[in-house]
């Protein structure tokens, strides 16, 4: 394991506590930040969109501020579109959700207020280029078109707040979310919505049912896919575990998409890996390389880990711990809680992670 060391570059977004970020899928020195005053509890929020100057990459104070986007409510979480270069969508504490133009200089686009309370995560379709979802305390998650005033679909089978969504890199129909009750689940978008009975006997809404539930333990903050194995999706909870899961081994197959399932495999993750002290806040696989995975965590550390060393050390019946060699990275130079991590679409190793120390770090994952 290497050890610490300081950053690359820094910005400090004095007054607003970094949520996430994320990098532009078109520009490669373009990231952008979500963050809140007062760590989100209450008060105004701020979209900043910051550049990487030239050498920045190399030791420099490359990363600045470029625009600046004030928002009534805190801000969560954002996604670049992956149809427009400079239009980003932001999720907000007040269940509002907003498409920005970052080449206009002030109000958003777009506003949907269909949440009924804070929305946690936004994620761009990168294959279904034209549309996006959102998911939200209110125990739901919705699928968007940002020319639509209204949602697409509403999928309503959580009983508790859902703190992330994430389209398939692989197949644009497929939807992970992570959930307070503690599972990861799958959702099929081709699959026709079924029509339940609510409270007093009353006819629910349709809503789609998902085709795998896996129980993660503790409440899941967060999850992503791995960009290069299909069906492979990494979770983070309040159980302080970062987890690999094969979804192959929970499914039966949905359409000719899903292979058949593994009997007696489905519920258990091929890795474990163990070593953050406090709850894991987010995950983010590697855009370079299959086996690579990154985290961030409420005890103010971000980590890179060697997914197929915790896939070895799962099999052989040893969770990755620490010294196990699945842990690559630990990067401490935040001092407050790092919540939201990205890896550069374009330059090869390079991290971004933002923390509620007010301040948005590059980092080399291999040190």
């Amino acid at each position: 394991m290497i050890p610490p060391s300081p950053p690359v570059s820094r910005c400090r977004t004095q007054g607003f506590a970094g949520y996430n970020l994320a990098w532009s899928p078109f520009f490669e020195n373009k990231l952008a930040v979500a963050s809140s005053a007062n760590y989100g509890l209450v008060g105004n929020g701020r979209l900043h969109i910051m550049s990487l100057g030239p050498g920045a990459v190399a030791p420099s104070p490359g990363l600045m501020v470029e625009k600046m986007f004030d928002t009534q409510d805190g801000l969560y979480d954002l996604a670049w579109s992956e149809a427009h270069e400079n239009q980003i969508v932001t999720a907000s504490g007040d269940g509002s959700i907003k498409l920005w133009d970052v080449a206009l200089n002030d109000h958003p686009i777009r506003n949907w207020a269909e949440h009924t309370r804070e929305v946690f995560s936004v994620d761009w379709n990168n294959i279904k280029k034209e549309i996006f979802a959102s998911s939200s305390w209110d125990c739901s998650v919705k699928v968007w078109h940002p020319e639509r005033k209204t949602s697409l679909t509403t999928i309503q089978s959580h009983t508790a707040c859902v703190y992330a969504c994430a389209f398939s890199p692989h197949n644009p129909d497929l939807l992970a979310t992570g959930s307070g009750d503690g599972h990861l689940r799958l959702f099929d978008l081709r699959q026709p919505p079924t029509t339940g009975v609510g409270g007093g006997g009353a006819v629910a809404p349709p809503t789609l049912e998902p085709v795998a539930t896996l129980p993660v333990g503790g409440e899941v903050l967060c999850l992503d896919w791995n960009k290069y194995r299909p069906l492979t999706v990494a979770t983070g909870s309040t159980d302080r575990g970062v987890k690999v899961w094969d979804l192959r081994n929970a499914i039966g197959g949905v359409g000719k998409t899903l292979s058949t399932s593994l009997p007696g495999r489905g519920q258990m993750p091929v890795a474990a890996l163990l070593g953050h002290e406090y709850a894991v806040r987010k995950v983010a696989f590697s855009p370079h390389s299959a086996n690579l995975l990154a985290s961030a965590s409420y005890d103010m550390t971000a980590r890179v880990w060697d997914v197929d060393a915790g896939v070895q050390g799962m099999a052989s019946g040893m969770p990755a711990v620490g010294g196990s060699g699945a842990m690559r990275r630990v990067y401490d130079a935040h001092t407050e809680f790092v919540v939201g991590i990205g890896w550069s679409l374009f330059h090869e190793g390079l991290v971004a992670s933002t923390a509620w120390d007010c301040e948005t770090h590059l980092w080399g994952a291999m040190g």
